[in-house]
């Protein structure tokens, strides 16, 4: 089967209804699944007008035609003592999900990331005769390679986002194909042609809450975007951390600024929250935006961004891919990173250093994601010759990548279930 998919993926699918809708259930349990899930179901109804799209996800899912079942929120659960913690609800939501699916006769399901999760929706889906793919692959690939004996029986075939990712479907003889990530097709080129301080006016002149901000803070040496992270959970493990930094970062420039944009109007709250109860100096320095109306707000903020520091996660693939320089920072429970550290056969977690296959931007993991750490470092990448480096290496790691991914997702899935259905007719 795997031929007859590398075969028709060059070739655009348009389907034809016959009998009935094409129900597809799909399912994304953060933000950056919202939006992977939302760029797949426009594709997908380009190829097809009568999807019906049942399952989870966000604003940008539901923008494009999904009635979510449940809050996505409910799935974004991260490190080992959170899932157990919130297993009982987690398991109530599969089983209302899945009697959801029932009474919607799926053909096809989706599992955007959230791989413990969704691999389990699937592995109950296959058997019934519903065609399964996992969007986003597990990270076989970084530790626990035994996994692939599950996601053979939940899934008929993996879209991969990066191209490290296939040797291990290869070696195990289970479909995937790499579609590459959305992203290198939907960021605005504008973000990386527009000269940075003709962004920086134009966002801040659009925004209110920026514009009062900038009026306030008068000398402005360098600009940093902040971002502490998508969930609940990360935001309130990094944040006091972050600020602590910031606080050290003034010390040695009190012109500095710094931007947090939000997606969510609760992570706002939250964050506000949390600088609300800092000192003066930082509350001055610092300023939390949202903007609902712009899905891509948090890139454009890190576009007009001198340098961005974040936590690991996706947000690092996006500042890459807009050449910003940028220090990640992480850092889980005790228990989760010391079960991370026995298990993972990576040297990185950032995104733009497992690309590279080598470290082209600063990590500051766990204990070592201290305030002073953290200011001494973005500190050192605010100048030249770390700064330029740094740019050089994210440029040329993106062409790379470039080159790699060309591959539809919509196109993926739709050859795949139709040689699935071709082998079971």
């Amino acid at each position: 089967m795997t031929d007859q998919i590398t075969a028709e993926l060059a070739t655009p699918h348009t389907i034809t209804a016959q009998y009935r809708p094409l129900v597809i259930g799909i399912v994304a349990g953060e933000v950056s699944g919202d939006m992977l899930g939302a760029d797949f179901m426009r594709q997908m109804n380009n190829l097809r007008d009568d999807i019906v799209w049942v399952g989870v996800g966000g604003s940008q899912m539901q923008a494009a035609g999904l009635q979510s079942i449940l809050d996505m929120s409910r799935l974004a659960v991260m490190g080992l003592s959170e899932v157990v913690k919130h297993l009982p609800d987690l398991l109530n939501a599969k089983a209302q999900i899945l009697r959801a699916f029932a009474d919607a006769k799926l053909d096809i399901f989706i599992g955007i990331d959230a791989p413990d999760f969704n691999l389990r929706l699937a592995k109950s889906l296959k058997p019934k005769g519903v065609y399964c793919v996992q969007y986003v692959s597990p990270s076989i690939w970084a530790w626990r390679e035994g996994r692939i004996e599950s996601i053979e029986q939940a899934t008929h075939l993996v879209l991969c986002l990066f191209p490290f990712e296939l040797p291990v479907y290869a070696k195990h003889g289970h479909p995937a194909v790499c579609v590459g990530h959305p992203l290198l097709k939907t960021l605005d080129p504008a973000l990386t042609t527009t000269p940075l301080l003709d962004q920086r006016l134009a966002l801040i002149w659009a925004h209110d809450d920026l514009r009062e901000f900038f009026a306030q803070t008068g000398d402005i040496s360098s600009l940093i975007a902040l971002l502490p992270g998508s969930r609940d959970s990360e935001i309130r493990a990094l944040l006091p951390t972050l600020f602590a930094s910031v606080r050290r970062l003034l010390i040695l420039d009190q012109n500095l600024c710094f931007v947090i944009p939000v997606t969510r109007a609760e992570h706002q709250s939250l964050i506000q929250a949390q600088l609300a109860q800092q000192p003066d100096d930082v509350r001055a320095r610092v300023v939390v935006a949202h903007d609902a109306a712009q899905a891509d707000f948090s890139q454009r903020v890190m576009a007009m961004a001198d340098l961005v520091l974040l936590a690991s996660g996706t947000a690092t693939f996006e500042a890459m891919l807009l050449m910003r320089p940028m220090v990640v920072v992480y850092r889980l429970k005790a228990l989760s990173f010391w079960l991370a550290k026995k298990l993972v056969k990576i040297p990185y977690v950032a995104l733009p250093n497992i690309l590279a296959g080598k470290q082209i931007v600063p990590e500051l993991l766990q204990n070592d994601a201290t305030a002073d750490s953290i200011s001494r470092t973005v500190y050192k990448n605010l100048s030249a010759p770390a700064y330029q480096d740094q740019q050089r290496a994210l440029a040329k790691t993106c062409a790379k990548l470039r080159e790699q991914s060309n591959t539809n997702p919509a196109n993926a899935v739709v050859a795949g279930w139709l040689a699935w259905l071709n082998d079971n007719q």
